[in-house]
């Protein structure tokens, strides 16, 4: 299912993070250090749309890491489509630090920043967590949504 954001009504950033942790845009650069960690916990589709998102300038992906510079989660914008959030993931040993808002709402306050009014969620996992961090509408008839007919590996 899709989902609908207002980016206007986004609340004001910045938002809490855990100690010596660091939220940032990731460079370009950066890609041989994210794209396999992405691959690792979230699959190849994940990491081709995370590519695309490095490609761009500046880059469409945000991304957060400790001080020791392990990487800790990521969120792309515009990939897919524009005007699309996602995809976004965290790593399972930093879920429930609020790290995944934070990278939410980084995405989508740079989504405001470029102009947009609106962002759609595609395909959102976690609909009840969309809905509580960022006041998430449901798109009626969104499923399956952009990507139906999708080239998919056998299983």
């Amino acid at each position: 299912m899709d989902l609908l954001v207002k980016l206007y009504a986004l609340p004001p950033g910045p938002d809490p993070l855990p100690p010596g942790i660091t939220l940032r845009r990731a460079l370009a650069p950066e890609a041989p250090l994210i794209l396999p960690w992405i691959a690792a916990r979230f699959g190849e589709g994940w990491r081709a749309e995370a590519a695309v998102a490095l490609s761009a300038c500046p880059t469409h992906i945000h991304i957060a890491h400790d001080d020791a510079g392990t990487l800790l989660g990521f969120a792309c914008h515009d990939v897919t489509a524009r005007g699309l959030f996602g995809p976004t993931g965290v790593d399972e040993g930093a879920r429930g630090t609020g790290l995944g808002k934070a990278l939410l709402l980084a995405s989508l306050r740079a989504m405001a920043a470029d102009g947009y009014a609106y962002a759609v969620i595609g395909g959102a996992g976690p609909v009840e967590f969309y809905q509580k961090a960022v006041d998430a509408i449901p798109i009626a008839g969104s499923e399956p949504g952009l990507y139906r007919g999708m080239l998919r590996a056998p299983v």
